[in-house]
């Protein structure tokens, strides 16, 4: 089964998550990570789907989110 790897970036500006996976094609941005998790395991499949490529694969989030202190 092909594995895939999300990245997930905070975008501080934006105030959103982004996941970005070249591999699938795949861009979706959230609020919330958890949400965008979700989003994402809905999509992925169906944008490999559509590009005629087997839908059934495991996805590897990989996250980062970069705070400054003081």
């Amino acid at each position: 089964m092909p594995e895939y790897t999300i990245n997930m970036d905070w975008d501080a500006d934006a105030k959103v998550w982004c996941a970005i996976c070249d591999d699938i094609p795949l861009a979706l941005e959230s609020g919330s990570f958890d949400a965008l998790i979700e989003r994402v395991k809905i999509a992925a499949p169906e944008i490999l789907a559509l590009n005629g490529i087997a839908s059934e694969c495991t996805l590897h989030f990989v996250a980062d989110r970069k705070i400054g202190v003081a």
